[in-house]
Parts: structure tokens; C-alpha cells; sequence
């Protein structure tokens, strides 16, 4: 595996979140969240969260899957480290998911 185009290409997936004000919004108002497994979950009910959501992760989805492929690497794998990096990188005050599957704020 070279570790050198995995942190890249999350760098690069990272990035992703941070071009829709949209979802920074959702994220600072409390509707959505990072879940260990590299996608946005919903925190709270919100039919606009929920499309939001729904479309951050078809794109981190594809991604992922082409980052597997590059790397010779289990789509499983290159979700959770992606969810580690996620959580990582969320601000604080925003809301994650623990490893129990609750969510908290950061």
C-alpha cells in the first residue's frame, strides 16, 4: 500500500466537505455528522440534511471505491481510516460519532 497516495487522495476527500457551505452549515447547526465508517450521518431529522447527506456520500462512496482500486485495498479498510481522518478533522462543537455509534460533540 503506498501510504503516500492514500493521505492524498483523503486529503483530497477531506476537501470535498469543506467547498459546500452547505454542509458546513448542516455540521455548525447540528443536523449532520461524521460516522466512523466515512460518511455523514444525520443527527437530527431533516429532510435537507438528508439529501445533503445523501450526496456528500455517494461522492465519498466513489471516491473511496477508486482509492481501494488504486491501492489494492478493502473498501472496509479505506472507509474506516477515512472516518478516523473524518473525526479527526472535525471542529469543534460539531457533532461525531463515537465508536459505541453514539453521537457527541467534538
Amino acid at each position: 500500500m503506498n501510504k503516500k497516495i492514500l493521505v492524498g487522495a483523503l486529503s483530497f476527500l477531506m476537501s470535498l466537505s469543506a467547498f459546500a457551505l452547505d454542509l458546513n452549515q448542516a455540521k455548525s447547526q447540528g443536523l449532520i455528522g461524521e460516522q466512523i465508517n466515512g460518511y455523514i450521518g444525520q443527527v437530527k431529522e431533516s429532510t435537507e440534511a438528508k439529501a445533503l447527506a445523501e450526496e456528500i456520500n455517494k461522492k465519498r462512496k466513489k471516491a473511496y471505491i477508486d482509492l481501494a482500486k488504486k491501492n489494492n485495498l478493502k473498501l472496509q479498510d479505506v472507509e474506516i481510516l477515512a472516518g478516523k481522518k473524518l473525526i479527526k478533522k472535525a471542529a469543534s462543537g460539531e457533532f461525531v460519532q463515537s465508536e459505541t455509534g453514539n453521537w457527541v460533540k467534538k
